[in-house]
C-alpha cells in the first residue's frame, strides 16, 4: 500500500473534491474511479467539480453526495474562494492539467492528489507517478501516415491491451488513496420513467414498439472529419434498417451537427416518399432530427429510449453504453482499445476497424484516401445493428 493510503486508513477524508474532466466522453469514463471511491470511503462526503455544461450529467449519481459547477469564463481565483468556504480536507484532480491543480491549491486544500504532469508537482501534496502499461495517444506525423500507407503488403495491426484503457488512468488515481483498482463498467443514472416520458412527450416521439423500434443515429464528431464514417453510409445504413425493420430513426448531436443530421433526414424522408416499401404507411413519420436541441438531461434520456445506438466515436457513443445502451461504432483515426465504449471487450457492443496501416493515427483530418473508414462497408454496419437488435428481442424482418 502506498504512503498516501496508508496515512488515509487512519483518518479518512470527511469531505473530498474531485476535480472532473471537462469531455463529455472523458467524464463517462471516469465513472468507473468514482464509484470505486465511493466503495472506499462510504461515509465521506464526494463533491464532483466541473463546467457547467456537464453539471446535469451528474444528477442522481450514487458515487456523488454533491456537484459544484463553473461557467467557462470563471477564474482560477473565483474558483479557489468558492471551495475554500467548502473545507474539503482532499481533492482528487483527475486532468492533467496545471489550471485543475491550481483550483484546489488556491482552495487550500490540505490534501492534494493528482498525476505529476507538466511540472505541476509543487501545487500537489501527494504526485502519482503514471501507471505502468499506459499507452499514450501520439498523432502521427501526415509524412508518417503517408508512408504507411505505401506499406505491401500492411503489418498485422497491434492492438494494445485491455489495460490500456482510458478507464485506468482514473482507476490509477483513486487506488493511490486505498480504492479497489479492478474495472467496472461505466455507469449513468436516470429517472428512467419520468425523464423518458417527459423527453418523448417534448418532441412528439411515440414509445418504443416490438414492430417499429427506436434506433438512434450519430453521424457527427467535435474532433474532426477522421473521426467521421462518411455521411452517405450513415443514410443508407439508416434507410437498409428501415426497410428490413420498419425502425424509427432519432438523429442526435451538437449545434454544429444540425446541418449534417439535417442533410441525412431530408435524404431519408425523400427516399421513403419515393418509394412506399420504405415506409410502413403513406406520411408516417419514422425520423426525428435532434440535434442541436436536446438538453444534456434529454440526450441521455433519448439515447436509453434507442435499442441500438449507430455512432461516430464521441461523447454520446460513451453515454449510450453507459445506459447499457448497445453501440456500433466505426473506428478511424481513434482507438477502440484505448477509448472504446464500456468496459474493454464488451459483447454487447460492435466496434469496427478499418483496414489501413496508418490507424489510428489521432489526426483530425485524412492525409491521404481516407481507407480506415471508407473499407468499413455498410453491409457490415447494417448485420452489427440486426444482431444487437436480435439481442434486445426485435426478431428482425
Amino acid at each position: 500500500m502506498n504512503s498516501l493510503a496508508a496515512n488515509l486508513e487512519g483518518a479518512p477524508p470527511a469531505r473530498v473534491l474531485v476535480r472532473g474532466v471537462n469531455w463529455l466522453g472523458d467524464a463517462v469514463m471516469c465513472t468507473p474511479a468514482l464509484l470505486r471511491l465511493r466503495e472506499a470511503l462510504p461515509q465521506a462526503h464526494i463533491a464532483l467539480l466541473t463546467h457547467e455544461k456537464l453539471g446535469d450529467l451528474w444528477r442522481g449519481h450514487p458515487a456523488l453526495n454533491a456537484v459544484l459547477s463553473f461557467q467557462g469564463n470563471e477564474g482560477v481565483w473565483s474558483i479557489g474562494r468558492r471551495l475554500r468556504n467548502e473545507k474539503f480536507d482532499l481533492s482528487l484532480i483527475l486532468p492533467n492539467s496545471m489550471r485543475s491543480a491550481l483550483e484546489s491549491f488556491m482552495a487550500g486544500i490540505p490534501r492534494r492528489v493528482g498525476y505529476g504532469t507538466q511540472l505541476r508537482e509543487v501545487l500537489l501534496t501527494h504526485s502519482v507517478a503514471p501507471r505502468q502499461g499506459a499507452v499514450q495517444m501520439h498523432k502521427r506525423s501526415r509524412l508518417g501516415v503517408k508512408l504507411l500507407a505505401r506499406i505491401r503488403p500492411a503489418k498485422p495491426r497491434r492492438a494494445p491491451p485491455a489495460s490500456a484503457h482510458h478507464i485506468h488512468h482514473y482507476l490509477h488515481l483513486v487506488a493511490a488513496i486505498g480504492a479497489d483498482p479492478t474495472p467496472v463498467r461505466p455507469q449513468l443514472f436516470l429517472d428512467d420513467e419520468h425523464e423518458l416520458r417527459t423527453a418523448l412527450e417534448k418532441f412528439g416521439i411515440d414509445a418504443d414498439s416490438p414492430v417499429s423500434p427506436l434506433l438512434g443515429l450519430n453521424p457527427g464528431a467535435e474532433y474532426g472529419p477522421a473521426k467521421r464514417w462518411p455521411q452517405d453510409r450513415f443514410a443508407a445504413v439508416a434507410m437498409a434498417l428501415r426497410r428490413q425493420t420498419h425502425c424509427r430513426w432519432l438523429l442526435f448531436g451538437g449545434p454544429g451537427d444540425a446541418p449534417l443530421a439535417n442533410e441525412i433526414a431530408a435524404w431519408l424522408e425523400s427516399v421513403a416518399a419515393a418509394h412506399p416499401s420504405a415506409a410502413r404507411t403513406a406520411g408516417e413519420k419514422f425520423v426525428w432530427n435532434l440535434a442541436g436541441q436536446t438538453s444534456l438531461r434529454e440526450l441521455c434520456a433519448l439515447l436509453k429510449a434507442c435499442r441500438v445506438l449507430l455512432t461516430n466515436d464521441t461523447g454520446p457513443m460513451h453515454v449510450a453504453a453507459a445506459l447499457g445502451v448497445p453501440v456500433v461504432v466505426p473506428f478511424g483515426s481513434t482507438s477502440p482499445e484505448l477509448t472504446g465504449p464500456g468496459l474493454p471487450g464488451e459483447e454487447r457492443h460492435r466496434l469496427f476497424l478499418g483496414k489501413a496501416p496508418c490507424a489510428p493515427c489521432f489526426l483530425r483530418e485524412c492525409p491521404i484516401d481516407f481507407r480506415c473508414m471508407t473499407s468499413i462497408t455498410v453491409k457490415a454496419v447494417v448485420e452489427a445493428v440486426l444482431s444487437r437488435l436480435a439481442t434486445r428481442g426485435f426478431p428482425g424482418p
